[in-house]
């Protein structure tokens, strides 16, 4: 006779640890995974469940149920109230709501800025945001000048050798700046930065100025302003930058780009709830 999906459950708990073989290893991850989805899932729709509730739901055996609300609980996405021992969502899936937010709100919000300074400077303009110990482009608009550079949507490049990464490196908690910096700083030119204590002057420059700048420490050729975007709260949450060749982002022109850029990170800033 069959087993049921409960009695399956059942077996698999009573293996504990059992290593398994190929790709059925691989599946019962992919299952697990699946799982804890579907309890936030049910956790989304009812509000709070209990562990028989929710085993129920998922038609597996308690113990598996409570498997998997132990390590969503470990990861703040669920959380329990004692008296009742009902589980709820946790402030991790608002802290990962909130990021995703956020990104799609300056994306959307970015759109016009980042067009109009692109027509205006005839420059590539892009919009980073920090990913982990990178900066991603998520926002980019080309100008009239820039139509054969390069795509850089989507690309993770290193904080310490771009100007948007600057801004952001510049910007976030000491703690973290300083865990960053104590890794070794990857060279890609002759003018990247890789001293840490150099580094630390250029972001002060960063705060005091209001922008950060690179030329020719990532790509030789290539030179870039960046200004920070803030939050509702004041917080960095983003850089906008302008970029293009070093013989058009010359020192003579840097602080109108500059200025420009700094104006077009207020805009975007306010649109974001700045200042209100």
């Amino acid at each position: 006779m069959a087993r049921t999906q409960k009695q399956s459950d059942h077996a698999e708990d009573r293996a504990g640890s059992t290593a398994k073989q190929g790709g059925r290893g691989a599946a019962s991850a992919v299952q697990s995974v699946d799982r804890a989805v579907s309890v936030l899932e049910i956790l989304a729709r009812i509000g709070e469940a209990g562990v028989t509730e929710i085993a129920d739901e998922l038609d597996v055996h308690k113990s598996t149920a409570f498997r998997l609300l132990g390590v969503l609980e470990n990861r703040g996405l669920v959380a329990q109230a004692k008296d009742r021992g009902k589980y709820y969502l946790g402030a991790g899936v608002l802290r990962l709501a909130g990021a995703a937010a956020v990104r799609l709100d300056i994306s959307q919000e970015g759109v016009p800025v980042c067009r109009e300074l692109a027509d205006e400077l005839g420059e590539t303009v892009n919009i980073a945001v920090l990913d982990d110990d990178a900066a991603v482009n998520i926002m980019q608009a080309r100008g009239t000048a820039s139509v054969t550079a390069q795509n850089w949507l989507g690309r993770r490049t290193p904080l310490h050798a771009t100007s948007s990464g600057k801004v952001l490196l510049a910007h976030m908690s000491p703690t973290l700046r300083e865990g960053l910096l104590a890794r070794p700083l990857p060279r890609f030119t002759e003018r990247t930065i890789t001293g840490a204590s150099m580094l630390r002057g250029e972001l002060e420059a960063v705060v005091e100025q209001g922008y950060g700048v690179t030329i020719e420490e990532l790509e030789l050729g290539l030179a870039a302003v960046a200004a920070p975007i803030r939050a509702h709260d004041g917080k960095v949450i983003a850089a906008i930058s302008v970029s293009g060749p070093v013989y058009r982002l010359n020192p003579d022109r840097l602080p109108e780009l500059a200025k420009r850029t700094v104006a077009a990170g207020a805009e975007l800033s306010r649109r974001m709830g700045y200042g209100f």
